[in-house]
Parts: C-alpha cells; structure tokens; sequence
C-alpha cells in the first residue's frame, strides 16, 4: 500500500513540483540579467549606491517596499476580473508578478549583506534555502523527474543539432 500511495503522490505531485522548479530557475535566471542591464543606467546605478549606504532597518522596507508597490496591478487585476475582463486580469497579475519578482531579486541581491545583519531576517534567510535546496534535491531524485530532464535533454540534443544544420547552410 505504501508503494502505491508514493507512486500516486509523485505522479500528482512531480508535474507541479517540477513546473514551479523549471519556471523559477529559468524566471530568475534570465530576470537577474534583463536586471543586471537595466542597472548599468546611470540613474539605477546611483540609486543602487545609495541603497548599499542604508541602515539594516531602511534596507529591509527598501526590500519589502516593492511588495506594497504591486498592490495597484493587482486591484487592476481584480477590477479587470469584476468586468469580466479575464485575460485582462490573468495577465496584469503576470506581469505584476515578474515586476515584481525582478526587482525584489535585484534588491536581494544588492541589500543581502545589509539585511543579514538582522538576526530574523538571516535566521529565515538561511532556514529557507535550506528547505529549498532540500525540496529541489527530492524532486530531482525521483524517478519520473530524472525520465523528464532525460527526455529534455534529447529535445535540447536535436534542437541544437537542427539550428546548427540551419545556421551551417
């Protein structure tokens, strides 16, 4: 019965587990650079060399400020949703999220060294990127998860192999 309750639970719970891995890794890691480019203006610049200047307790409203500044896209969202305007909604809710997501990420990255002078904020820092290591390891243990990345794999393999035979034309 046990083997069979696992085998249920990985396959209700891979396909969204390995969603949530694939989109934040991928949504990261090309939002830490569109962010990266987006600082080299001069204005960006300086206000990220302020912001490294501030106290432990204005670096952390600098860090959770971009979370109150969300809240007009998503009441857009939900007037949007009350006029029936659902494509609307879902997608101010999107880009509110990547806007969102993109500027707390830079944020973090500039105010790290700042905000781990809080004793909370390091002690949740580091107990939430220890469960999150720990649940990425889990998901990428299982069985079905590495039959997927496999299966990308190969789909990467020839898709390079046929851009490559394009490009060599």
């Amino acid at each position: 019965m046990k083997q069979r309750l696992k085998y249920a639970l990985e396959l209700a719970v891979v396909p969204i587990a390995a969603a949530v891995v694939f989109i934040e890794q991928t949504l990261i890691r090309y939002l830490n650079v569109a962010m990266a480019a987006f600082a080299r203006l001069p204005w960006i610049a300086r206000l990220e060399s302020w912001l490294v200047t501030l106290p432990p307790w204005a670096a952390f409203l600098s860090f959770v400020a971009p979370s109150i500044l969300i809240l007009p896209i998503k009441l857009s969202a939900l007037w949007f949703a009350t006029h029936h305007r659902y494509g609307l909604s879902l997608a101010s809710i999107v880009v509110g999220k990547v806007l969102a997501t993109a500027i707390v990420a830079r944020l973090y990255r500039i105010l790290r060294s700042t905000l781990m002078t809080i004793g909370w904020f390091a002690w949740a820092d580091t107990h939430f990127f220890r469960w999150r290591d720990w649940a990425y390891a889990f998901v990428r243990s299982l069985p079905s998860w590495q039959r997927a990345a496999a299966l990308v794999e190969r789909w990467r393999a020839r898709l390079a192999e046929l851009v490559s035979g394009l490009l060599a034309r």
